[in-house]
């Protein structure tokens, strides 16, 4: 019950792109199919849908090519710990001291496409945005160059890399060109290899 709607919504936000065979090992590896984690944990899919279609659960991550509906494998564990998805909403958002930027996050939470966290929570949110920032900026540091200024940077990317999973060539497609760990992870790590002696930074 509800497939085709949330199917549409899916492709409203997400456009209609293919799925290849490598998209859906991916997906299947990295995320939990909708009903199998109803099943588990004792929701009836028809209704979790709809509370998707009524913006208080997030969309699926991806939509695998045999329709199947791919949702992260703690899915309901942000519900849990506000008291239920009527609630949701507001606690989430308190978790930013502003709360236009809050909200903000909370749209794009509901989007479903925050697939570049291993786990969708308040705090790695945040701390990705600190960090692809951080990384973003690092090639105009003053030290840039040093042996301290290539410690820090390398410890960013790492902790980014942790927090972040592989991606997939769909995710490419409907964000319309590289991901973050293409940018502030691959990219940079061979623009600046670790223990390299200094080069110039560009600035």
């Amino acid at each position: 019950m509800y497939e085709r709607e949330l199917a549409a919504r899916f492709r409203q936000v997400n456009g209609d792109h293919p799925m290849s065979a490598a998209d859906d090992a991916y997906v299947s590896a990295q995320f939990a199919v909708l009903d199998d984690l109803c099943l588990t944990s004792g929701r009836e899919p028809g209704a979790v849908r709809l509370t998707m279609l009524a913006g208080l659960l997030p969309l699926p991550g991806y939509l695998r090519s045999d329709g199947a509906e791919m949702v992260p494998k703690d899915l309901f564990a942000l519900a849990e710990a506000a008291d239920g998805p009527e609630k949701l909403e507001a606690w989430f958002v308190a978790h930013w001291a502003d709360p236009s930027v809050g909200r903000q996050e909370w749209e794009a939470y509901l989007s479903g496409q925050y697939v570049c966290l291993h786990s969708v929570r308040p705090e790695t949110i945040q701390r990705k945005e600190q960090l692809t920032t951080k990384i973003t900026v690092a090639p105009h540091d003053p030290d840039a160059g040093s042996p301290q200024w290539s410690a820090r940077l390398h410890a960013a990317i790492d902790e980014l890399d942790a927090l972040e999973p592989a991606f997939t060539p769909y995710d490419r497609l409907r964000f319309g060109g590289p991901t973050s760990r293409d940018l502030c992870i691959d990219a940079m790590r061979a623009r600046f290899p670790r223990g390299a002696a200094p080069t110039s930074t560009g600035r």
